[in-house]
């Protein structure tokens, strides 16, 4: 399933494309009242992000579908509607109703990651200068921890037992 045209977008550029188109859908739903155009909207850009993204961006892809909504949500409303109190009602109504959409969207960007190759368990964390992996024995890789410091000890699997 992966598209023929050469422009890719990291994972930055999809969240923020992400944000910008639920902000734009959210002002339109505000100003026409048309909430299934913003609704539709969102699965639509959630669909084309999640394809368009490269395969070391779809970590972002995958988490981002409900935060760019809920942000995209409350700078529309805070744009278009007067009062601090009717704001915060609008936007848990506007969530509220939205939440069929906000699942589907999020489970499409979800399955067309995973049709794509992103696995959780494979991306690469960071870790801290001079880290190093312990062996599956619980030994450090920089060399045995069970080193026998006595002198007699290691010489005394040589002499013979009186």
């Amino acid at each position: 399933m992966a598209p023929s045209i050469s422009t890719r977008l990291t994972g930055r550029g999809a969240v923020v494309t992400l944000f910008a188109a639920c902000s734009l859908a959210q002002l339109l739903a505000a100003w026409t009242g048309w909430t299934a155009l913003a609704d539709a909207m969102f699965v639509t850009t959630c669909t084309l992000v999640a394809c368009y993204t490269r395969p070391s961006g779809l970590r972002y892809v995958v988490v981002c579908p409900p935060l760019a909504f809920g942000a995209g949500t409350v700078l529309a409303t805070a744009l278009t509607v007067p009062g601090t109190l009717l704001v915060m009602e609008t936007i848990l109504v506007t969530l509220g109703s939205a939440a069929p959409w906000l699942f589907t969207g999020t489970l499409l960007t979800a399955a067309i990651a995973f049709g794509r190759g992103y696995r959780p368990g494979t991306s690469r964390r960071y870790r801290p200068a001079g880290y190093r992996p312990r062996d599956p024995a619980g030994r450090s890789s920089r060399g045995s921890a069970n080193v026998m410091s006595s002198a007699t000890a290691s010489t005394s699997s040589t002499a013979p037992k009186p």
